[in-house]
């Protein structure tokens, strides 16, 4: 994995652990300095990063794309997503 994706998937994880701690935690976590590191990791991706997971990540589908930087595209259910690509489910007009 290109060290920008380790890096995305390091951040996604530890954003999942400060939601999953906003019930007991004495503080609430700084979610937005994690928002804003995933935020400016996503724009140093290359440009011949795959589709789906800058899909992923410019949708704020976190973790859609934590999924697929772990290689479990396919645990990933294909939604009522209105993006307007091919394979997509799309609502009818």
């Amino acid at each position: 994995m290109p060290a920008i994706e380790d890096q995305l998937l390091t951040a996604l994880t530890e954003l999942e652990k400060k939601v999953e701690s906003i019930r007991t935690a004495s503080q609430r976590p700084n979610l937005i300095e994690t928002f804003e590191r995933i935020e400016a990791l996503t724009r140093q991706l290359p440009r011949d990063t795959h589709p789906d997971l800058l899909h992923y990540l410019h949708k704020k589908s976190y973790e859609k794309a934590k999924l697929w930087l772990l290689g479990r595209e396919a645990e990933n259910a294909r939604g009522d997503c209105r993006s307007g690509k091919p394979g997509r489910e799309h609502p009818k007009s």
